[in-house]
């Protein structure tokens, strides 16, 4: 998609929408990041996957990997409250595939250090972990957590300092502490954290389409009648 296609169809699609929404759109863009990621692997319970999708999107996190080895990944459109819209979600579900070895092959192959979250591994402490490289933070499922070949592959494990007696948080609790200081951290930091222009373009031409109705007609109206012209 050329940049003068881009800019011309934003432009298009914002008058099908309100200023306010347009405002909204701006706003927003202008957060996200793509130098934090999450990954989930086989979480199944659709209150807790609901809650971690919603606190991406809270905390400006535009890609999130599915990994679905053993169980579907299911979201509660109640708990996100329409936050999973605004994402980019990227599922690992093919049968009879090693979904998490193909996650973290392509994560890696993009500059990411694939870090684990767990109680159980030599770690490093949530507070003084090191944000500067582009890190794909992994949440496991709600009773083994992280799997075996996801401790194999990752580039190091991360573990949230805790004052109970209890070992571990909820999945969802963990993903909103972890995504709470990381990206806190990142926005006070000096690393180029924002997204690219292009990056920022296409996703105001996705959250325009979504924003108003009949979104994919009016771009291939609007495609129509740059082909006339």
């Amino acid at each position: 998609m050329e940049k003068a296609y881009r800019i011309g169809l934003i432009e298009y699609l914002r008058g099908f929408t309100t200023e306010s929404r347009w405002q909204k759109i701006e706003e927003v863009v202008e957060q996200r990041t793509r130098h934090i990621t999450v990954v989930v692997e086989d979480i199944y319970q659709p209150h807790n996957a609901s809650a971690v999708l919603r606190s991406c999107d809270g905390f400006g996190i535009q890609d999130v990997h599915i990994i679905e080895n053993r169980n579907p990944f299911e979201a509660s459109d109640q708990v996100t409250i329409g936050a999973d819209r605004w994402l980019t979600l990227h599922r690992y579900n093919e049968p009879k595939t090693n979904n998490t070895k193909h996650c973290f092959d392509k994560l890696k192959s993009e500059g990411y250090q694939v870090i684990a979250t767990t109680p159980h591994e030599e770690e490093s402490n949530l507070n003084d972990f090191p944000i500067d490289d582009k890190i794909a933070l992994v949440f496991g499922s709600e009773l083994e957590g992280i799997s075996e070949q996801a401790k194999a592959m990752a580039d190091g494990f991360l573990k949230i300092p805790m004052s109970g007696f209890s070992e571990s948080f909820n999945i969802s609790v963990s993903a909103a502490i972890c995504l709470h200081n990381v990206s806190r951290r990142l926005r006070s930091s000096n690393n180029n954290w924002r997204l690219t222009t292009d990056e920022i373009e296409l996703l105001k031409i996705e959250w325009l389409k979504k924003s108003i109705k009949a979104g994919e007609l009016l771009e291939a109206e609007y495609v129509s009648k740059q082909i006339s012209t």
